[in-house]
């Protein structure tokens, strides 16, 4: 019995299990793969996810991709944050069943048929230079002299 009331009650607060069962285990197909610039917020070297932020926009709009799966070969150790990378970004997104697209609408007022995976298949630090250079004496000192 007491089982019974402890799996309603981690329901009321959060999904279904045969809801969480379904994300879990949902069939992703590769979309694409693209190309996009930005830089690491956060980097979890246990985890080897990331969260980064990208100047250019992903196909659904968002900037932010937030635990980012690293490619296997990828050091998270060597990766920097605030440095601008190019990155290699690969898409994948499962359709939901539209039992779960029903809950989802219904409980949470949350649309959605679909959901999305990024895989990070490679981060190459971009040689960005500033337009400040120390070394260099500003055209109004040298006027001045």
């Amino acid at each position: 019995m007491a089982r019974k009331a402890a799996k309603a009650k981690s329901e009321e607060n959060g999904l279904p299990e045969w809801a969480d069962n379904e994300l879990k285990n949902a069939n992703f197909q590769i979309l694409d793969t693209i190309s996009r610039t930005g830089y690491f917020l956060d980097i979890n070297e246990q985890t080897k996810k990331a969260d980064i932020q990208l100047y250019e926009s992903l196909p659904d709009g968002r900037t932010i991709i937030e635990e980012i799966d690293l490619a296997d070969d990828m050091k998270a150790s060597e990766l920097m944050k605030g440095f601008v990378y190019e990155y290699k970004i690969k898409i994948s997104k499962a359709k939901l069943s539209d039992q779960l697209c029903e809950l989802l609408k219904t409980k949470y007022q949350i649309d959605m048929d679909e959901i999305f995976k990024f895989d990070l298949e490679s981060a190459q630090m971009m040689d960005v230079e500033s337009d400040f250079d120390p070394n260099k004496k500003d055209k109004d000192e040298d006027e001045d002299e």
